[in-house]
């Protein structure tokens, strides 16, 4: 049975709950994962599959009608973004114990690295391949040096793109492929139909649009039914609530949210006093990673530590949580490159908010501004319109061109 915790019985920090983690129970935290409660009741959470010999069984989810482990990882880590890539062995050995741990979702992008992600995965979880679902994504124009030239969703270079990603990742089908960004030059119903001509070739088996507002979502959908759309979304970053996912819940399709410990800052680890790399680390530009909006948004941390201290959880085990029992068709992907973190992130499955818990952080939330836009104002026009708060797509077509006014 899941461990019962004394009320203040574990450290609030993430270095204080690993530190702790040892002294828990004699049982390993795989077995404790695959008997725990759940965060939704269990016919809402999706069922448990078998697992093969040698690893664990979590509990599963639906992304429209693709199942996957509750919380998936993200592998742009390993490769790119918030610092220089991981040893590749290194890189290996966490997707594999990831998987080991009951992982079945697995997310990367041909733009990670360029094409050192899906590299690692590809080689990573080969041995395992049939086991998992393997999530990557189109839509920019990356030379073969790995020169980044913007943004190119045209059928020809979806179908160009298909067989790198296919040969980096040692398969002959990619599970879910996602658009990565909506192209403003490209009508989107040209985006659905190339991808709806790689699943009939059996070279995708399901279709997903990232940072994309509900006017897309619906276009697409008429054309290829989306599976799953996949948007910024987490305690500090509520963009998709207003349009976003009442979209998916009402066409039933599953939504992937990234960066759900908001870039690391969740977890309580990043203090003003925090360095980052601007040669290495996106933050390093980014509007809420000034010293001034670390400082002045500690509060949403302490919030989610104050909840935590409760359940004998650290901030970002309750940013999770949350994330779980906002609705049964959300799925999680926290990327980290260590594999203490990755074991406290699955340590989440095991811990239940109730409604008046969940209602607590809404409300203390909503006494708190968080300072600081979420990204820089170049990445946020590249984001489709209804993708963002303060923009709607209601009444429009979105960012992508309709087929009739690209041939004027």
């Amino acid at each position: 049975m899941r461990k019962k915790f004394e009320d203040g019985g574990m450290p609030s920090g993430r270095r204080g709950f690993l530190k702790g983690m040892a002294a828990l129970a004699a049982a390993p935290l795989i077995a404790e994962l695959a008997a725990c409660a759940r965060t939704q009741p269990a016919s809402q959470s999706g069922s448990r599959a078998a697992a093969s010999p040698g690893t664990a069984s979590l509990a599963r989810r639906r992304l429209g009608s693709l199942e996957v482990s509750t919380l998936g990882l993200g592998c742009m880590n390993v490769a790119w973004a918030y610092g220089p890539p991981t040893d590749r062995r290194d890189a290996i050995q966490l997707i594999r114990a990831a998987h080991a741990r009951g992982v079945t979702f697995f997310d990367t992008a041909e733009v990670y690295g360029p094409f050192l992600s899906e590299e690692i995965l590809g080689e990573a979880a080969a041995p395992f391949r049939d086991q998992v679902v393997i999530a990557t994504k189109f839509g920019f124009d990356v030379t073969p040096a790995g020169e980044r030239r913007g943004l190119d969703s045209r059928p020809e270079h979806i179908r160009q793109a298909i067989e790198g990603s296919l040969r980096r990742l040692k398969t002959d089908r990619i599970d879910l492929y996602y658009q990565h960004r909506v192209d403003p030059a490209v009508p989107i119903e040209d985006v659905a139909g190339a991808v709806k001509d790689l699943i009939q070739q059996g070279k995708v088996r399901y279709f997903g649009l990232s940072e994309a507002g509900g006017a897309t979502i619906r276009r697409a959908h008429a054309v290829q039914p989306v599976t799953a759309v996949q948007n910024e979304y987490s305690v500090w970053t509520r963009d998709p609530e207003h349009e976003v996912l009442p979209t998916c819940e009402e066409l039933g399709i599953g939504f992937v949210p990234w960066s759900p410990l908001g870039m690391g800052y969740l977890t309580g680890a990043i203090t003003p006093a925090t360095t980052f790399d601007p040669k290495s680390d996106l933050r390093a530009g980014f509007p809420r990673f000034t010293a001034e909006a670390r400082a002045a948004n500690r509060p949403v941390v302490e919030l989610l530590q104050r909840v935590g201290q409760r359940k004998g959880a650290t901030p970002a085990q309750i940013a999770l949580v949350w994330l779980l029992a906002k609705k049964p068709w959300i799925v999680p992907i926290p990327g980290t490159t260590k594999l203490k973190h990755m074991e406290e992130n699955l340590g989440a499955l095991a811990i239940e908010l109730t409604a008046e818990e969940v209602a607590e952080i809404e409300a203390g939330f909503a006494r708190l501004r968080v300072q600081g836009a979420r990204a820089p104002e170049q990445l946020l026009k590249s984001h489709d319109i209804g993708a963002n708060l303060g923009s709607s797509s209601a009444g429009g077509h979105g960012l992508s061109p309709l087929r009739e006014e690209r041939s004027r």
